[in-house]
């Protein structure tokens, strides 16, 4: 089978478990948490022969390329690493691998109700999003052997982030009194804007043309919706977001009385909180910021140069680092360490994808 086959599947098995995870949380069935956990290893399996299949494709595309390379820089350059889809490929892969272990290790399943949503949402960013999924060549500035491990790690700590945003989400409704409380209110903005885009982005896909699709990141973002020529159709979108995200704000809560009933209790959130933080910045540091800075300099001459995307992967490692010294030096713990961490995974999105969209720089080949 083809990896573009093994990858189709296991989204599909992804999106059940999904489901799967959210009945289990809803109706508190043994058999469909034993169902969703089972459907998430398959896909995972899935997912891994994928991405295996396509470092095979990429190696033999990267020899014919280059043939005068050797057998291990061949194999680090033509990683499944190197552009858009397959990164973001690779953070999903990451975060269900993550919450497996997080899930076997609490011997809970209600987690994956949070976790499995937002690899859902990131699968759905790739398919409305018009990327191409295609093997291309290296561009110049990523023909380098830091490829794979600045990259890898990068994403190993976005994933950890990933799970540490999951649980906040569970954490901040669990202890939640009044939907007038401001942590409640902060969240529910939050996911209710989230959403609202990948859904404004679903509908600049469904307007667009075949040839169009591809450039939607580059050309068409948001033009059908809220960057529309007719005003109208504008105001309208704003309209019907503020509604939408108000709609998330009045019936957010109502999963409170849902995970009451469930043995994942707010300290065990608070914990998985904390510790995926804890393994996710050392890895986002060491990868992200120290070799990306290494490679930085070897493809720029410099090790920093104040590049959109340095500089919000700066700030996003400076939230991680407040959250963490919070947490260790000044006790924060509960509602504040909830936020923060949601604010950090904010950071993380508008870094790997934000940066994209609306900015330019060194960095602007990522989002091909």
């Amino acid at each position: 089978m083809s990896s573009s086959n093994f990858y189709n599947i296991s989204n599909l098995l992804y999106f059940i478990a999904m489901a799967a995870y959210i009945s289990y949380v809803g109706f508190k069935t043994r058999g469909i948490a034993l169902a969703a956990s089972g459907i998430t290893i398959a896909g995972f399996i899935s997912h891994t022969l994928s991405m295996a299949v396509r470092w095979a494709d990429s190696h033999v595309f990267w020899v014919s390329a280059v043939p005068t390379s050797g057998t291990v820089e061949a194999l680090l350059r033509s990683a499944p690493l190197r552009n858009l889809f397959e990164s973001l490929n690779f953070f999903v892969w990451a975060l269900i691998a993550f919450h497996l272990i997080i899930e076997f290790k609490y011997k809970n399943r209600s987690l994956g109700a949070f976790v499995l949503p937002v690899a859902a949402l990131a699968l759905a960013f790739i398919d409305v999003s018009g990327m191409s999924k295609e093997i291309e060549p290296l561009v110049p500035a990523l023909q380098s052997n830091w490829l794979l491990f600045h990259v890898f790690l990068s994403f190993i700590g976005y994933a950890a982030f990933g799970v540490s945003f999951g649980a906040a989400v569970a954490y901040l409704i669990t202890v939640t009194e009044s939907r007038n409380e401001k942590p409640y209110i902060f969240g529910s903005i939050v996911i209710g804007i989230f959403l609202v885009v990948l859904i404004a982005m679903g509908i600049d896909f469904l307007t667009l043309t075949a040839s169009q699709r591809g450039e939607l990141l580059q050309s068409y973002f948001l033009k059908a919706t809220f960057k529309n020529s007719s005003g109208l159709i504008a105001v309208a979108s704003y309209i019907i977001s503020l509604a939408f995200v108000a709609a998330v704000w009045r019936f957010g809560l109502g999963l409170k009385k849902v995970l009451e009933g469930l043995a994942l209790n707010k300290n065990t959130l608070d914990e998985i909180t904390y510790k995926s933080i804890a393994v996710g910045f050392p890895l986002f540091t060491i990868g992200g910021v120290i070799m990306g800075a290494i490679w930085a300099n070897s493809a720029w001459g410099t090790y920093w140069s104040w590049d959109p995307k340095e500089t919000w992967s700066l700030i996003t490692w400076f939230v991680y680092a407040v959250y963490l010294h919070a947490r260790l030096v000044a006790g924060w713990k509960g509602k504040k360490a909830a936020i923060l961490s949601i604010i950090g995974f904010v950071a993380v999105i508008f870094t790997y994808l934000g940066v994209n969209l609306v900015l330019s720089g060194l960095h602007s080949y990522g989002s091909s």
